[in-house]
């Protein structure tokens, strides 16, 4: 099976919220309603307590933007995940990373300096061995404080966790408008 494993919701599946969420997400994304919320939706309940969750951690977490966005885009990246980096590109951008660093994030060999490279690697050894040695635990919390920590660990997991239920449910990547 190559396609979509479940169908986007329809107006009946989604109700009232999902319906009018997901399309006033497709007008901020300049995309069609976006399918991993049509998919989502379908569980009525579930998707409401997501998107709160979800919303906690981007854009309403205490990490500055740039740094989800950049985090966000590595995830995506080491998941080989085209809708996690197709949706995250333009958001990256509004959010300050420049076009070359947002190419760098995509190069598993880019060079990185600074608080940039901290959670460069932070971000490829959670996804790679899901934990973070001592040393990179130390070496994360030079740049984050604990509770910032708390959410970095928290976004790295989500954004794996979604790369793996779109792929699992291959939901392809959302038309531009």
């Amino acid at each position: 099976m190559t396609g979509p494993r479940v169908s986007p919701g329809t107006r009946r599946q989604l109700g009232w919220f999902g319906w009018v969420f997901t399309r006033l997400a497709g007008l901020r994304t300049r995309t069609a309603p976006p399918a991993l919320f049509t998919v989502l939706g379908r569980h009525r309940r579930l998707f409401r307590r997501w998107l709160i969750f979800a919303s906690a951690l981007m854009p309403g977490g205490r990490l500055p933007r740039r740094d989800t966005e950049l985090v966000i885009l590595r995830v995506a990246t080491l998941r080989a995940s085209a809708y996690e980096l197709a949706q995250h590109v333009a958001i990256g951008r509004s959010a300050g990373l420049s076009r070359d660093e947002i190419d760098r994030v995509q190069d598993l060999d880019g060079e990185w300096h600074g608080r940039d490279r901290v959670l460069v690697a932070a971000t490829d050894a959670l996804v790679r061995d899901r934990d973070l040695d001592d040393d990179g635990w130390r070496t994360l919390r030079t740049e984050l404080s604990e509770v910032e920590c708390l959410e970095f660990c928290l976004l790295v997991t989500h954004y794996d966790l979604l790369a793996t239920v779109i792929g699992t449910l291959r939901i392809p990547p959302d038309e531009p408008r």
